[in-house]
C-alpha cells in the first residue's frame, strides 16, 4: 500500500470556489489527508461520492440544485463508505437537525479553526462522530421551546444507569470526552466506555444520534 492510500480521501462540496480553494489549502497541507476531488452543489457531491468512494465528505448546507441535506441523504442511503460532516453557520443554524438525521457524522461552523476542521476530519474517518459544542447550544436556545416534553408515564433513557444519563445529557450539550471527564472527575477512557454504553444501551450509532435521541425526547429540558 502507497503513502497515498494511507491518506484520508477528502471530498470537498461547497457552491463557492473560493471557499473550496480556502478548504483545500487547509487539506493539503497535511501528510495523511489528500483531497480527491470537489463538487459545486450535491447532485454532483453524490455522482462524486459514487465515483471516487472518499472517506470524508465536507460538505455546504445551502447549495444549487440539491442542497447539502438531501445529498447528505442520499449518500447514506447509497451505503457509501463516506463519512459526512456538513458545514454550516450560525445563520443556517435551522438545518441542524435534518443534517443530523440525514445521517451525518459531523457538524461544524464554518469559522471553525482549522485545527478543529482537521480533528473532525481525523475523527470521524476513524469511525467516531463529531459535533460543535456551539452549533449544539444554538440548536436548544432555537428548538428548545419546541420540543417535546418528557413523558411522565414513559422514560426513553429508563436502560441508563444515573452516571450514564449525565454523560448522555454532557453529550447532547456537545462537551467532548476531555470536557466530560473534567466535569465529572473522571478519567477520558471511563468517559469513553461510558459513551460506549449509552449507545449500546439505546441502540445508537454514535454520539450524534445521542444528541438527536436527547432532543426529541425532551430529556435536555430535564
Amino acid at each position: 500500500m502507497t503513502e497515498t492510500d494511507n491518506r484520508i480521501r477528502v471530498l470537498i462540496v461547497d457552491d463557492q470556489a473560493l471557499v473550496r480553494m480556502g478548504f483545500r489549502m487547509v487539506l493539503d497541507a497535511e501528510d495523511d489527508i489528500t483531497v480527491i476531488g470537489e463538487a459545486p452543489d450535491g447532485a454532483q457531491a453524490i455522482d462524486a461520492a459514487a465515483r471516487l468512494r472518499p472517506d470524508v465528505v465536507l460538505m455546504d448546507v445551502r447549495m444549487p440544485v440539491v442542497d447539502g441535506i438531501e445529498a447528505t441523504k442520499r449518500i447514506v442511503a447509497a451505503r457509501s463508505q463516506a463519512r459526512v460532516i456538513v458545514l454550516t453557520t450560525f445563520d443556517l443554524d435551522e438545518y441542524a437537525f435534518g443534517g443530523l438525521r440525514a445521517g451525518a457524522s459531523g457538524f461544524l461552523l464554518k469559522d471553525a479553526r482549522p485545527a478543529d476542521l482537521l480533528a473532525a476530519i481525523r475523527s470521524v474517518a476513524a469511525g467516531e462522530a463529531v459535533i460543535s459544542s456551539r452549533v449544539t447550544k444554538r440548536m436548544l436556545e432555537l428548538f428548545g421551546d419546541r420540543l417535546p416534553a418528557p413523558s411522565a408515564s414513559e422514560d426513553p433513557a429508563a436502560a441508563l444507569t444515573p452516571r450514564e444519563r449525565e454523560i448522555l445529557l454532557a453529550i447532547a450539550q456537545g462537551l467532548s470526552n476531555g470536557e466530560i471527564a473534567g466535569q465529572f472527575f473522571l478519567t477520558e477512557s471511563t468517559v469513553k466506555t461510558h459513551v460506549g454504553r449509552v449507545l449500546a444501551k439505546l441502540g445508537l450509532r454514535d454520539r450524534v444520534h445521542a444528541v438527536i435521541f436527547a432532543y426529541e425526547n425532551g430529556l435536555t429540558q430535564a
